[in-house]
């Protein structure tokens, strides 16, 4: 007689069963607690560090420091990513509107659809890093050209926009068709509709001659995408495809500037163990972890594993 065939694991029960023998639940649900005071100083920072670069590059403007002006400011601009982030988890701020208001408005200033983000960002932590079922997997790049081409940020722009675009006419693909819950999907075809309509009277702005929307926002979103590229392929590239948060997701120990930007987020493998931690608390939660992870020292660290395994698939 023979045996039963083994039934296929959920990647979902594989994750909270790695979650679950990493830390007990009581001491991950201390450190759940979302904290207004934290994530308000947090995002008035940032958003004065910004507002510090655009008074940069407005001084700078007719002269050649402009460049290095836009491109600092750009690399404080893409990381209102993290903010848009977290609040997508919505374990910033305890009220969920105040969560989706910023997400959202982060969001617009560096094109990225919030809804959109936030039902594809759920499916990546279901699914993380697995083959042909992560929505947001980024493959090991198969050559140094390939590794160039997605540091460059030209594919991220091409399929951000292009998928705006699809959106507005109302055409969702089927990775998006699975990942979003029937009665959400008519959301991101208005989402893409508005922000569609916001770009394209940016870009009438600019055509009418409104130079100051290129030089301190398309000039410096532009410059620092790369930096923000390179940032998130150190999350996962070239990680294990498996569920086990341990293995197919990298934490990175950089500099206080780096995880100010971050908002923490270079613990990353604590963030997946733990999506609804807050930024402020995964120190204590890498802490309590100890040597169970291994940390790569600084995101150059991170790249060396990453181009020592070109090709690899």
């Amino acid at each position: 007689m023979q045996a039963p065939a083994a039934q296929p694991i959920d990647p979902r029960d594989a994750a909270r069963q790695s979650r679950a023998e990493v830390l007990p639940r009581a001491q991950m649900m201390a450190l759940l607690a979302r904290n207004d005071g934290d994530a308000t100083r947090r995002l008035v920072a940032h958003l004065a560090l910004l507002g510090l670069g655009e008074w940069a590059v407005f001084a700078a403007l007719g002269t050649p420091w402009v460049w290095p002006a836009a491109f600092l400011t750009g690399v404080v601009m893409v990381h209102l990513f993290a903010p848009q982030h977290e609040c997508a988890h919505f374990s910033a701020f305890r009220a969920r509107r105040a969560n989706a208001v910023v997400a959202w408005l982060c969001g617009l200033a560096i094109i990225v659809p919030e809804v959109h983000f936030r039902y594809e960002h759920t499916e990546h932590h279901a699914r993380t890093n697995l083959v042909g079922e992560d929505p947001e997997r980024v493959p090991m790049p198969r050559s140094l050209w390939g590794y160039l081409s997605y540091l460059s940020g030209l594919p991220y722009w091409w399929s951000g926009l292009s998928g705006i675009a699809r959106r507005a006419l109302g055409r969702l693909n089927d990775e998006e068709l699975a990942f979003t819950p029937q009665s959400a999907q008519p959301r991101l075809v208005v989402e893409a509709r508005v922000m569609a309509g916001v770009y394209l009277a940016a870009a009438a702005a600019l055509v009418a001659g409104a130079d100051g929307l290129w030089w301190q926002w398309l000039l410096p979103l532009l410059l620092g995408q790369p930096v923000m590229r390179w940032i998130r392929m150190t999350e996962h590239v070239g990680c294990a495809t498996e569920p086990d948060p341990l293995r197919n997701t990298r934490t990175v120990d950089v500099a206080a500037p780096w995880r100010f930007l971050a908002w923490n987020m270079n613990y990353h493998a604590e963030h997946h163990i733990a999506p609804q931690v807050p930024f402020h608390a995964l120190p204590r939660l890498r802490s309590q972890l100890g040597d169970r992870l291994r940390p790569h020292r600084g995101y150059a660290g991170a790249h060396a594993e990453i181009l020592a395994r070109l090709g690899a698939g």
